[in-house]
């Protein structure tokens, strides 16, 4: 047990409570504590510890409206709680999803993560008064700019335990806000029986998971009866017909499972009872979006392309192209 996480999940345990979402309330508690504490994890007591010693600041201001999250001013501390706060912080490198900004400390990460808010957010209902979901949220980037965006309340779900650190890490400084994260896979989420979120958001999931019509149902049962999906992921070019399962790796990572073109991800949303379809946005991702950076030291985009054609992976696949779907619960 650990007193620090214990209170977080509490004020999360409030927050639904006071919502339609209450009855889930029923098994979370449970699930979050098997999920923390039950699991082996040589560094979860480091990361427990260096959460502890974060400096005892109050952020002057925070801003969740603009590209990089913002928290405090660097005035706001002394030469000695900067220092400190730059070492905690780089006790949770790699930092993949932002940027952040932290009493001045830039924390450029791996991920250009507001251009893709940027293609996404045009097109949105708006977040006004929401219960909003983000599935496979990472660190929780986007939680901040969904509550940015004036949800009333947002929550992600991830069961990384470095990721969960790291966004208290950021929401030690944040205040008092309705943005929790949840240690848990989509699959741990209740059927909600059209009473869920309002909007529920899952981007760069759907290729991670073996069983990827599943994924869209998980996220279909945990909206309300016409609640939106926001779903971004990767694909190919190709007809309804067209999937790409990688012999073994894709971009070096072994955990891609499929990648569907735009028309068979269309069916599959409509042959799940999605209705109101619409394909908002095709990027191709490239090497100034995802890149490694002083915090995140490790290979990234430049090195999982073929070097002498970076429009094919280094396995000789179609090199990354992005789309995001829009759509809504069938009523």
């Amino acid at each position: 047990m650990n007193a620090l996480l214990d209170a977080r999940f509490a004020e999360a345990y409030r927050d639904l409570a006071a919502t339609r979402l209450a009855p889930w309330l029923a098994s979370l508690p449970q699930q979050v504590q098997a999920a923390v504490y039950e699991a082996p994890h040589g560094k979860r007591e480091l990361w427990l510890e260096t959460l502890a010693q974060l400096p005892k600041v109050v952020a002057s201001s925070v801003d969740f409206t603009q590209g990089t999250v913002r928290l405090g001013q660097a005035t706001d501390l002394n030469a000695e709680q900067a220092a400190a706060l730059q070492a905690a912080l780089a006790v949770f490198i790699p930092w993949r999803k932002g940027p952040f900004e932290v009493f001045g400390i830039q924390i450029d990460t791996e991920w250009r993560s507001d251009w893709k808010w940027e293609r996404v957010a045009a097109h949105l209902s708006p977040l006004q008064g929401r219960l909003v979901l983000d599935v496979g949220c990472g660190s929780g980037y986007h939680l901040w700019r969904i509550l940015g965006a004036g949800a009333q309340q947002v929550i992600g779900i991830d069961p990384s335990l470095f990721f969960l650190m790291q966004f208290h890490a950021i929401k030690h400084y944040a205040g008092q806000q309705p943005v929790h994260l949840l240690p848990l896979k989509s699959e741990d989420l209740p059927d909600f029986q059209g009473k869920g979120f309002d909007t529920v958001f899952s981007m760069g999931v759907l290729y991670h998971r073996r069983s990827p019509l599943d994924h869209l149902q998980e996220l279909k049962n945990a909206l309300r009866t016409g609640g939106e999906l926001v779903l971004e992921t990767l694909i190919i070019e190709g007809d309804e017909h067209t999937v790409l399962m990688p012999e073994d790796r894709y971009g070096k990572m072994r955990n891609v499972w499929f990648i569907p073109s735009v028309a068979m991800l269309e069916l599959w949303l409509r042959r799940l009872g999605f209705e109101n379809i619409r394909t908002v946005d095709i990027t191709t991702t490239m090497m100034d979006e995802q890149r490694s950076t002083a915090w995140m030291r490790f290979e990234s985009l430049k090195d999982f392309l073929d070097p002498e054609n970076p429009r094919l992976t280094i396995e000789g696949y179609p090199a990354p192209v992005r789309a995001v779907i829009i759509a809504n619960a069938s009523k």
